[in-house]
């Protein structure tokens, strides 16, 4: 479990954590010199169920509420600290708004210095604590009056600490591995260390992890659970790990880095939120609000866009916040929002979406789609989303830290189906639809373009919605071509029963041409340019003529703007079957065919050619020989080419 304190300056947060522990958490001259917290303390402690409990002291001044919410991340428990002779004071109220933001739902108020205050003032005191707390997630915390400086009542409170580390639940070590980076050093003899709270999952020994946002690569040396040397560490406990690697050094890595396992470093730079403002704000958050942004040990420059208008004091809405720098966070991160001047909290919430828009981003759809990324169960929020359109099963489990275990687990929970050979998934109604529209505009297409043999991949693909990223559609067409719901022709789709029907005016050149390809110079026919110029007709008329009956089965285009008669290419695969036979072995060279066909030696060997492609002969060097499993290709009752 771990502890985080929280409260107002010189209340004695330090020294509770001392007669906790028997630790300083004080740990630069500065802090000792003017006996305040600056930055943050560690301690640790077995308080006597056998685990140990980590502590985080934060500092209370006002001028280092940021580094108080660096440590406030990934607590389990909040120590929150009223000093029995100054009372609630402003840094109190401001921590507590801070942790309330943050979610905390557990926590313990030790009421010190209670040596200094009598037993009315104790009551009174108590009385107003558990009015603060009572609109807050700490509400019914109990409050205990403690006394570092004669040791009364911090026996009593460490029992308690004891119950609620028994009661703390283990964090999604299933995960993936994140931790939050809130100090980074050099130790000698070891080299850098970054210490920081793990959020999710484990590390071990030797394993490869990812500094983000710089995107450093480095390998796990040493680790250091709960302030003792581990082989691994786990989601809830506070690790030093010691890190090795190219650039790996200590000024190389900051507060607010996050150390992670390589497949979740997809930094970003804007995000859509669900935000809360607090009521003490003096008026509503407004497009391009300015504020700074604390999330996990990071604090970074933002400005807010409220996207259903603007945000009032109190209120609850979505929002994007843009950053002015790269962010290493994930899906259902806190965050805290102060003014960027540090002097008060504005409001905080969590993110919803870390690959925000940056146009049309408070679209109706958009909206409810974030409503759906917003619900905190995974399962929930991939059926909420798959109702609406596509999921990104990678970018979904990638931006909430999920292993490819907690992504199976929650796809066949949702109910959702997968388009096959892609990461992409919707409900299974959904899919149906998609089928039923590529159909739709299919048939409508040859409805109105009877004469074109399709519609192109790239058109079909922007008319369907939801609209599949281009490998994803690839990969969809090709199963619906498998499954014989379409037909795949080049660059173009059609439906299986679809032939492009010449016009009449098409129809009366082609009968001019025919009779070129089925006589005496059936093998050796003119080429595109011949018939232009015989018939007066451009060339690219001719060429899509021929292409077009071509599809249509009645001739085959052998070479570029060479075309035979089907009945000829027939034909010549029976002349082929005859010289392969007339040898000993099956195999034939290409003059014996061109003797046959009583053409030119290129002409023979663009047919031939057009013959391997088919894969009715095998070539070997310069001898070709029949391929029995594809003979039929041109026989009555087999496939045509």
């Amino acid at each position: 479990m771990i502890v985080g304190t929280a409260g107002h300056i010189d209340h004695g947060k330090t020294a509770l954590v001392r007669a906790l522990t028997g630790i300083d958490a004080d740990r630069l001259a500065e802090e000792k010199a003017r006996g305040i917290t600056i930055d943050l303390g560690f301690a640790y402690a077995d308080l006597g169920g056998g685990a140990i409990t980590g502590f985080v002291d934060v500092p209370g001044h006002e001028k280092f509420v940021h580094t108080m919410l660096a440590g406030a991340g990934g607590i389990d428990l909040a120590l929150l600290v009223v000093a029995a002779d100054d009372g609630i004071m402003p840094q109190t109220r401001e921590h507590l708004a801070i942790l309330n933001l943050l979610g905390i739902t557990r926590g313990i108020v030790a009421l010190t210095k209670s040596d200094l205050a009598d037993a009315e003032r104790i009551a009174g005191l108590t009385a107003d604590i558990d009015d603060m707390l009572a609109a807050t997630g700490l509400a019914r915390a109990p409050v205990l009056p403690v006394s570092s400086l004669t040791g009364a009542g911090v026996e009593i409170l460490r029992v308690e600490l004891a119950k609620a580390e028994a009661a703390t639940t283990a964090r999604a070590a299933d995960a993936r591995f994140r931790m939050a980076v809130d100090r980074s050093f050099t130790l000698a003899g070891a080299g850098t260390v970054v210490t920081g709270t793990v959020l999710s999952g484990r590390v071990a020994v030797g394993d490869q992890i990812t500094l983000s946002p710089s995107g450093l690569s480095a390998r796990v040396r040493g680790i250091h659970a709960q302030n003792r040397k581990a082989d691994h560490g786990l989601a809830g406990q506070r690790c030093a790990l010691n890190l090795s690697g190219d650039q790996i050094t200590r000024e190389a890595i900051a507060r607010g880095d996050m150390a992670l396992d390589p497949v979740l470093h997809a930094p970003t730079e804007r995000m859509d939120v669900v935000l809360h403002t607090l009521d003490s704000e003096p008026k509503p958050l407004s497009t391009w609000f300015p504020a700074r942004l604390h999330v996990g040990a990071a604090e970074l420059g933002a400005r807010i866009v409220p996207l259903e208008g603007d945000l009032a004091p109190g209120a609850e809405g979505l929002a994007q916040i843009v950053l002015d720098r790269p962010l290493a966070a994930t899906v259902g991160d806190r965050f805290i929002l102060r003014d960027v001047s540090a002097r008060r909290t504005i409001g905080g919430g969590h993110i919803v979406d870390l690959r925000a828009p940056s146009r049309r981003r408070a679209r109706p759809e958009r909206i409810a789609a974030l409503r759906a990324m917003s619900l905190p169960d995974p399962v929930a929020a991939l059926a909420a989303l798959g109702d609406s359109g596509l999921v990104d099963l990678g970018g979904f489990a990638r931006d909430r830290a999920m292993s490819p275990q907690q992504l199976d687990t929650a796809l066949t929970a949702s109910g959702l189906v997968i388009i096959a050979d892609t990461s992409q998934a919707l409900a299974p109604q959904g899919l149906a639809a998609l089928r039923q529209q590529m159909q739709d505009a299919l048939a409508e297409f040859h409805r109105d373009n009877a004469d074109l043999q399709g519609l192109g991949r790239e058109r079909l693909r922007l008319v369907l919605s939801p609209r599949l990223p281009k490998p994803d559609f690839g990969s969809f067409i090709r199963t619906e071509a498998d499954a014989g719901h379409i037909a795949l022709d080049g660059a173009f789709i059609r439906l299986p029963g679809h032939l492009p029907r010449l016009s009449d005016a098409d129809e009366d050149i082609l009968a001019r041409i025919l009779p070129h390809l089925t006589g005496e110079e059936r093998f050796r026919p003119p080429r595109v340019r011949d018939f232009a110029t015989e018939l007066g007709v451009d060339e690219p008329e001719i060429r899509r003529i021929l292409r077009m009956a071509a599809r249509q089965g009645r001739i085959d285009q052998i070479a570029h703007d060479h075309f035979f008669a089907r009945a000829t290419t027939v034909e010549m695969v029976a002349i082929i079957r005859d010289v392969a036979a007339q040898t000993t072995d099956g195999w034939f060279t290409a003059p014996e065919f061109r003797d046959r066909v009583q053409n030119g030696r290129k002409v023979a060997i663009q047919i031939l050619d057009f013959f391997d492609r088919l894969g009715l002969t095998l070539r070997r060097g310069d001898l070709r020989r029949i391929n029995p499993h594809r003979i039929d290709q041109f026989t009555p009752g087999g496939s045509d080419g």
